[in-house]
């Protein structure tokens, strides 16, 4: 049973890191990737050590995609407010 589990978590991770390296994706998509494969591979960690490693990897992936989009959407309000911030200063030359 652990080598399988072990078997999931290497492919999980191959593939991460396989679609990581693509690079005409936005960043929003960039950022979801990111988190889902970093939640997998923490949840795989996590899993395994409570016996399923499997199961951990899918909450973790899911957990992970969640945290990229509120990761990319934090970031585009900073990018929004820096340009209106900056639009506010160019109007006052």
């Amino acid at each position: 049973m652990h080598k399988r589990n072990a078997r999931l978590v290497a492919m999980i991770l191959l593939a991460g890191i396989a679609l990581s390296g693509c690079a005409s994706m936005t960043p929003t998509e960039q950022r979801a990737l990111s988190g889902t494969a970093i939640g997998a591979a923490g949840g795989a960690a996590i899993g395994a050590m409570a016996g399923n490693a499997a199961l951990g990897a899918g909450i973790g992936a899911g957990v992970g995609l969640l945290g990229g989009l509120l990761v990319d959407q934090y970031q585009k309000d900073q990018q929004r407010a820096y340009q209106d911030g900056y639009q506010a200063g160019q109007s006052r030359r």
